[in-house]
């Protein structure tokens, strides 16, 4: 062992040149897994360590349409500090400019933890009365500041102040608008809780002992169960900013999986070059008499250092992701990362990396270790073998290890345990077209023309290199594709985020006696308009199968149907925008027990079909339901859709409002929220073009994600590409050796290599077009959620330009071999 270092401590020194680009391999491989795992590390250990504030408490109680009884805010009195915050969307308005705002109203016990704070020049610690504080943004949309009056719903507030801190802001999830605040006494001013007004009353409660929040949920929530609420945890606070980020996770997951993948065929082709070179050296060796044994941990010693060197780099610049996004982009993110260094994705990261090195250098190690001494004299006799059994028993328990390691640590075990079947499957699949490939260019009948007959024997010949480059290859253009299609999809949202056929307003809290106002009010601003309204009010699923909601522990997959409270409705006749595709619909003129009609993807998810009955709590009453239709809905349309449909009657004579859509031109956005501000002032006008921005706000962050973390998987992928160059260079030398001395030219040597590298990229498009479009379509439609919609032309002119770099890298490799001298090349070969 002593005698290994030292040989192969002075041969790095001498020729360690040729493993760089295993060091730059595993270098992007490494960072990117690691970076990807820091980075949401560090925001899941944020909102874990913020939860208790976020939320507001230890425990939030939540009920739609109703505030909590006397019996029940008694019952939360007894086990802790409580606080109470009513929620609801309305219109500010500032004498002629309106806009939707997130309206909270705190009591004087919040905020039970953390501090609220406003900005210097306020005119008070907090609002008292008929006073509100509110968002910047909203000062400077409407150009108000401290000490004007703002209108909401039927009271003049005074500003006192800008919002400058909400400990539980984050917590809220989504709004529309941004937020403002007023007290209990400046909520009933305004008077916009009416019956059937859509509202949502959340009672935080800080408990003496924190550790037995479960235990009370459970029990409150049996103790009022029917009465619509629902409760979550400090731990369980940001829920949909934690499944957002839990979504995002899961691509670029894959995309860490990708790079570490590509990055294997580049360190077999970099190791597989750089051991063809030491070719003379292992046979004098072991004319020498060192064992194969001997030689082999050389070279493994050399290999480990060069990718400790790799995986370490790596592991820095992956660690450092955290800090290095919280400094570019620390504004746009939703939460701060928590800026510490996360040993579990760090520790992972490199063990993956480790054990691909050795997975894909295993196979050149074992051909170098068979060298034989007779190569000393001349090295064509070596010839090519599959790994021995014990070689491939080997690989094979690494890539179980490899395949463990990925799925135990994965978030989504499923995802990555179908994404490393897929890679082996497209590996495996790219191996054999390279093997038919040498076994067709040599049944093929022989060209006339010198260049091409050169180019199809050089895919065949012995020691050519077609499936070691049909691998890297295919797997560098499949990426390109793969990225081309998810890159112009997330481009196609952004564009159509807004249908032409949307309609411009979303009107709530609107009551049935307003229907007539609300109409006239729109005519007066656009005569041509359109109102579309519905009846609704807010209900929530608490029982299917004999199961009820509150006692599943974890909800099924894509059951976002129960996650709280719905706006449901009623209608004799199916609602526009939707299908029938189970099932039929009740007459219009029926008035007998319940029917309920689901949509089809949420059906599907909790297991339901037409003849079931579920049980949806409305207003504190549960009302149990029979399935009669599945509908599937156009939601792209952003018209005015519900995935719970009641049969008219028993369901009418609850307390309820009104939704209405409003169609009308464009250029008529403004008379129209006047007009109604001016009519209704509490009727709540929903812009659809702010909800749209918002969500291309969203649509442009996950793009440049994606963009940023493809980044490194595509500088993986052009490594991938020289080191497939460069494995073959050897032979390329003493081909371009042989010819020159045969009479050709410089010019006739890259001919042929050209229309080699054209035959592959040729053969290889057409396969890399099917199998990247099909992992872009994965993401875009089952990761994502979103329209798989690729630009085609986008998609060809990227893998028309990787076909061109792979042609520019081949002959560029090929450029020593025409310098080289011919009694060196010779005499080496």
């Amino acid at each position: 062992m002593s005698l290994a270092w030292r040989l192969a401590l002075r041969d790095l020194r001498r020729g360690g040149r040729g493993l760089v680009l295993l060091a730059v391999c595993l270098f992007l491989g490494t960072a990117a897994l690691a970076g990807i795992g820091s980075l949401a590390a560090s925001m899941i250990a944020a909102l874990d360590g913020n939860g208790r504030q976020m939320l507001g408490g230890d425990i939030e109680f939540s009920v739609s349409q109703r505030r909590a009884t006397v019996e029940e805010l008694a019952a939360f009195g007894r086990i802790g500090r409580v606080s109470e915050v009513v929620g609801l969307r309305a219109m500010a308005d500032a004498g002629g400019a309106a806009a939707l705002v997130d309206l909270r109203s705190a009591d004087a016990a919040w905020p039970l933890v953390g501090r609220f704070r406003l900005a210097p020049g306020a005119l008070a610690a907090r609002p008292h009365g008929r006073e509100v504080a509110i968002a910047p943004a909203l000062a400077d949309r409407l150009n108000v500041r401290p000490g004007d009056t703002l209108r909401i719903g039927s009271a003049p507030l005074r500003v006192i102040g800008l919002i400058a801190d909400e400990p539980d802001r984050l917590g809220a999830g989504f709004t529309l608008g941004p937020p403002a605040l007023v007290d209990p006494v400046g909520l009933d001013a305004t008077a916009l809780l009416q019956p059937g007004s859509l509202y949502e009353s959340h009672y935080r409660i800080a408990l003496t002992h924190p550790e037995a929040a479960a235990a009370v949920r459970d029990r409150l929530l049996r103790r009022f169960q029917g009465a619509g609420w629902s409760a979550k945890l400090s731990d369980q606070s940001a829920g949909g900013l934690r499944r957002g980020i839990d979504q995002l996770g899961q691509f670029l997951l894959i995309v860490g999986l990708a790079a570490l993948a590509i990055a294997g065929v580049g360190v077999g082709s970099g190791v597989a070059a750089y051991l063809a070179g030491k070719t003379q050296i292992i046979a004098t060796l072991k004319v020498l008499g060192l064992r194969s044994q001997t030689i082999a941990t050389i070279f493994l010693i050399q290999l480990g250092l060069v990718a400790a060197i790799g995986v370490g780099g790596g592991l820095v610049a992956g660690a450092a992701v955290p800090w290095i996004v919280t400094a570019i982009a620390g504004t746009a993110l939703p939460v701060l990362p928590r800026l510490t260094l996360y040993p579990l994705p760090l520790t992972t990261a490199a063990i993956l990396a480790l054990l691909v090195a050795l997975l894909f250098a295993l196979p050149a190690l074992a051909r170098a270790r068979a060298v034989p001494a007779a190569s000393l004299l001349r090295d064509a006799l070596v010839t090519r073998r599959l790994p021995s059994v014990r070689i491939t028993a080997i690989m094979a328990l690494l890539v179980a290890a490899l395949v463990a390691l990925a799925v135990l640590t994965a978030s989504d075990r499923l995802l990555a345990l179908g994404f490393i079947g897929a890679v082996l499957a497209v590996i495996m699949l790219l191996w054999a077209i390279g093997a038919a490939i040498r076994v067709v260019a040599a049944r093929l009948p022989r060209p006339r023309r010198p260049l091409l007959r050169l180019a199809v024997a050089n895919l065949h010949r012995p020691g050519a290199q077609t499936d070691r480059l049909v691998v890297a290859l295919g797997l560098g253009l499949s990426l390109f594709v793969a990225l081309a299609v998810i890159d112009s999809s997330l481009a196609f949202e952004l564009r159509n985020a807004a249908p032409a056929k949307a309609p411009r307003f979303f009107a709530i809290d609107l009551q049935p006696e307003d229907a007539t106002t609300l109409a006239r009010a729109v005519k007066s601003a656009a005569p041509d308009a359109r109102i579309e309204a519905v009846p609704s009010l807010r209900g929530s699923i608490v029982a299917f199968h004999g199961m009820r909601v509150v006692d599943m522990k974890t909800l099924p997959e894509g059951a976002w149907v129960l996650r709280g409270d719905r706006t449901i409705t009623w209608s004799a006749t199916l609602p526009p925008r939707n299908t029938v595709v189970a099932g039929r619909w009740w007459p219009a003129d029926y008035h007998g027990a319940p029917l309920v009609s689901i949509e089809d993807r949420a059906a599907t998810a909790l297991g339901l079909k037409v003849g079931d009955t579920i049980t949806i709590s409305i207003l504190g009453v549960d009302v149990p339901a029979r399935i009669a239709a599945l509908r599937k809905i156009d939601w792209g349309g952003l018209g005015l859709n519900f995935a719970i449909v009641f049969s008219p009657g028993y369901i009418e004579e609850a307390p309820h409002g009104l939704l209405a859509s409003v169609y009308a031109p464009p250029a008529c956005d403004g008379a129209i929220a006047r007009r109604v501000a001016a009519a209704l002032p509490s009727v709540t006008m929903i812009r659809v073009g702010d909800v749209i921005a918002q969500l291309g706000t969203a649509l442009a962050q996950i793009a440049l994600a994606v963009r940023v973390a493809a980044a490194v998987t595509v500088a993986a992928g052009i490594a991938v590409l020289i080191g497939a160059i460069a494995a073959s260079g050897r032979s390329r030398r003493y081909d371009s050796v042989i010819l020159k001395l045969l009479g050709g030219s410089r010019r006739q040597v890259l001919g042929a290599q050209a229309i080699e590298y054209a035959i592959l990229s040729l053969v290889l498009a057409s396969v890399a077009l099917f199998l990247g479009s099909a992992a872009g379509w994965y993401v875009v439609t089952q990761t994502f959620g979103m329209v798989w919609a690729p630009r085609w032309d986008t998609v060809a002119a990227t893998l028309a330009g990787a076909l061109a770099m792979i042609l520019a890298t081949g002959l560029v490799g090929s450029l020593p071999a025409l310098r080289a001298r011919p009694s060196a090349a010779l005499r080496d070969g």
